[in-house]
């Protein structure tokens, strides 16, 4: 499984579309162990660019902050599963508590 998260210095970043870079998590879903993370510069973003760029890096699910729900219907057309109002914290730390079933998520803080 591999998990994306968009980053701003280091952490979650507020607004996926808008990131520096993606960490991309590669996980074991049995053992709950972070396998692998790297950093990927996104492409331009244009609507439906991101879903499509994601899926083809082999992303299985995105944990973001906040996302319009255009945003998230592309993503599940794409067959990445969406998780929203994430904290913003390190890509690590929101894997393993995915992973472990304990991230805390609040309000999607995206408005469109």
């Amino acid at each position: 499984m591999k998990i994306a998260v968009p980053l701003a210095a280091g952490c979650l970043a507020s607004h996926f579309g808008h990131c520096e870079e993606f960490a991309i998590l590669e996980v074991d879903e049995q053992s709950k162990q972070i396998l692998n993370t790297s950093a990927h510069k996104p492409p331009a973003h244009e609507p439906g660019a991101l879903p499509r760029w994601l899926h083809e890096q082999g992303a299985n699910v995105i944990i973001a902050g906040g996302m319009g729900q255009r945003a998230q219907q592309l993503f599940a057309q794409n067959e990445i599963a969406v998780v929203v109002g994430a904290p913003s914290e390190t890509p690590e730390q929101l894997a393993s508590a995915y992973l472990n079933g304990t991230l805390r998520t609040g309000d999607n803080i995206c408005d469109h």
